[in-house]
């Protein structure tokens, strides 16, 4: 699994300093961006995908000052689409999940296309590393 780290800040929050419900969104698909930009290297470029859904479970909420950790893993190949899990944790405890059904894509296009073998084997390498 990738992890990534996020600080909550200031203009992230509430009044009552837990941040709003579109951050979540916000902090997932930044993680999802730097784990494909780890994985996938100079060759990023030659992959798109679009968000095709998306469903947040919250556990708790994050507040001001927080350092929620992320951690991405594929949950579901199909032929041309995946589902990734975004599970966010404070300190070990579970504060959401949040899963992402991407389709691939022709990069630039909004063409669907199967799901490219070395994007596969790219981020199979987290999955490996999961259950080792």
């Amino acid at each position: 699994m990738y992890r990534h780290e996020v600080r909550v800040r200031y203009g992230d929050c509430d009044m009552q300093k837990v941040v709003f419900n579109a951050h979540y969104l916000a902090y997932s698909d930044d993680a999802v961006m730097c784990w494909f930009s780890a994985r996938l290297g100079d060759r990023m470029h030659e992959f798109d995908c679009m968000l095709k859904t998306v469903n947040i479970v919250w556990h708790r909420p994050l507040r001001l000052g927080d350092t929620a950790q992320l951690d991405c893993t594929v949950k579901r190949w199909g032929n041309s689409s995946f589902d990734v899990l975004i599970s966010g944790q404070v300190a070990g405890e579970p504060s959401f999940d949040t899963t992402i059904v991407y389709v691939s894509t022709t990069p630039g296009a909004p063409q669907v296309v199967p799901v490219p073998d070395w994007v596969r084997a790219a981020l199979r390498q987290d999955e490996q590393l999961a259950t080792a």
